[in-house]
């Protein structure tokens, strides 16, 4: 029995890389039932990770989808299903026989999501990408790095997990309470380049405000103010000053021990480089052990730079229970934490074609037909 806000919805994931089976983590860790089809090619099941997370909690079946009877069980399995998404360039999978229009006619209700770079249409719609060059063309890779350096990319978060892999989430669960209301499913298009431009809609009104210089890193948030970013410490590891509102720089100020001269300069941007000079040197006065002694659990907006396999050992994500172990993979919990139906990792990760019997089974698919059904090669 699945439990989690979701419980009752089933989709459909056509396994893609990264930000598709993210997304399909997402609703499985809040109780949907989802089922990751891979494709196979040549006999077997398209390789994954060792060790892919983003497959908890998830049932898996590996399909031949060029074979008749392969599209047949992908259509099978849509019949009662609330979403099914995909993550292939434009046109794939209507060669397959499960794009849009041939699944809606099977099953009118479902909620067919596109995940891609550049979007379904237009005239990148066909090239190849990744993260890095998806938030270029939004505009968020421009604002990130320094100012005497080129643009750093941010790990891939931007672009894929966030722009696609919450956005396609967002998208079908949106897609789905419509359907439910109307009988009537749709197809979702989400292309990261807007996810990502979409994140970047705080920054377009610091803009319109006259808040924002057109420069990279001398602006607030991007590195340029003394009192927002990041500093070596005596031991060579980091931490993070996040004191924008004055209040909060002048508690920093008093327990660093600082002239109090500083806060007056707090926003005058010609004196920020100067002062970010001077604040390095102070952070490197002591290690960050000893600055954690001193400003964690004030309000100075400080915390340390953890690696991220630490992060689990620091004691509020320890309290909050923000990680958690599964097969003895240390590994983040289901988030956002719900009061009454909790997400839950209800299983590791599913290798490619690990429940392939038990859903064909569950299709009505007799013994004797799996097995024919393997033997051709159709699944694996």
């Amino acid at each position: 029995m699945m439990s989690g806000p979701l419980a009752g919805v089933k989709i459909i994931e056509l396994v893609g890389i990264g930000p598709g089976p993210f997304a399909g983590m997402l609703l499985a860790d809040m109780g949907a039932e989802v089922i990751a089809v891979d494709r196979m090619g040549r006999g077997s099941a398209s390789p994954t990770l060792p060790v892919d997370l983003a497959r908890r909690g998830k049932r898996a079946i590996a399909v031949d989808l060029k074979q008749p009877q392969g599209r047949a069980i992908v259509q099978d399995l849509i019949r009662n299903s609330d979403g099914f998404f995909e993550g292939y360039r434009p046109g794939v999978t209507e060669k397959l026989g499960v794009g849009p229009d041939d699944l809606l006619a099977i099953n009118p209700r479902l909620v067919y999501g596109r995940l891609t770079g550049w979007g379904q249409d237009g005239p990148l719609a066909q090239a190849a990408g990744h993260d890095i060059n998806y938030i270029a063309l939004s505009g968020a890779l421009h604002a990130m790095g320094p100012k005497d350096a080129p643009p750093v990319p941010p790990l891939n978060l931007v672009g894929d997990y966030a722009g696609g892999s919450l956005m396609m989430a967002f998208g079908l669960m949106a897609g789905i309470l419509n359907a439910r209301t109307t009988g009537k499913g749709q197809v979702v298009d989400v292309s990261m380049v807007e996810g990502a431009s979409l994140l970047m809609t705080l920054f377009h009104s610091l803009k319109a405000s006259g808040l924002w210089a057109e420069a990279r890193g001398v602006n607030m948030l991007d590195g340029g103010a003394h009192f927002y970013g990041t500093f070596e410490t005596a031991d060579g590891h980091h931490v993070s000053l996040g004191a924008i509102e004055p209040p909060f720089m002048q508690l920093f100020i008093d327990k660093a021990g600082l002239n109090p001269d500083w806060l007056s300069a707090h926003m005058d941007t010609a004196r920020w480089p100067e002062l970010r000079t001077e604040l390095a040197g102070v952070f490197k006065t002591k290690t960050q052990a000893d600055w954690c002694t001193l400003l964690e659990g004030t309000d100075a907006c400080f915390a340390p730079v953890l690696p991220f396999w630490e992060a689990a050992d620091h004691p509020h994500n320890a309290a909050r229970g923000s990680f958690t172990e599964v097969d003895g993979v240390t590994q983040p919990a289901p988030a956002p934490k719900f009061s009454e139906t909790p997400g839950v990792i209800s299983r590791g990760p599913v290798k490619p074609g690990g429940d392939t019997d038990a859903i064909l089974t569950d299709l009505g698919r007799s013994e004797a037909e799996i097995a024919s059904l393997r033997e051709s090669g159709t699944v694996a």
